[in-house]
């Protein structure tokens, strides 16, 4: 049986054989063949070129999508998460509340150096007037007169007179001013 099968096929091959040499006998049939595979070479040039211009524009768009995957990665690990995104959020709204707190601790600082300045400047006035007070106190128990110190053109002030009582002293001031020609600023 194997071998009727391939005797079968033998003559079909012998006669596939003889229909071929009949239609290459015939000159028209060689030229349209001709033609025929001259059209199929180009086809398949112009198919090989697209071919090759396809697999060349497949891998530089793969070339891009890989870039792109890589650039979405980066992206994705230098962006924060959600979570995240809000804590610094958070972090700068509180940093924003800072500013002008801290501005005004500036201010009240500035304040409160200028207020103890005030306060340092009170003191030595203060002190200065009990100076004076002193300066005018001496002078008055020595010499029994009060200079007059707000009129610096001349030289003048009070006496004091002192009277005793019984146990008690009381010490009256008269304002009579005194005025004593001898010195003037002015005078030579």
């Amino acid at each position: 049986m194997g071998e009727s099968t391939r005797m079968i096929d033998v003559e079909k091959l012998i006669s596939y054989s003889d229909d071929l040499v009949e239609v290459l006998k015939d000159k028209r049939d060689i030229n349209n063949l001709t033609q025929c595979f001259q059209h199929f070479n180009d086809l398949r040039s112009h198919c090989d070129a697209d071919s090759n211009e396809v697999h060349r524009l497949l891998r530089e768009y793969e070339e891009k999508i890989e870039a792109c995957k890589e650039k979405t990665e980066q992206a994705k690990l230098e962006v924060a998460d959600g979570a995240e995104m809000e804590y610094l959020q958070k972090e700068y709204q509180e940093e924003l509340e800072k500013e002008p707190v801290s501005s005004e601790i500036i201010e009240l600082e500035r304040q409160r150096v200028s207020i103890e300045e005030r306060k340092k400047n009170l003191r030595k006035y203060e002190q200065d007037k009990l100076k004076e007070q002193r300066k005018l106190s001496m002078y008055a128990s020595i010499t029994n007169i009060i200079p007059d110190l707000e009129d610096q053109s001349r030289i003048s002030g009070r006496i004091l007179l002192i009277k005793y009582y019984f146990p008690l002293h009381l010490v009256f001031c008269f304002t009579l001013k005194v005025v004593c020609m001898l010195l003037y600023k002015d005078s030579p």
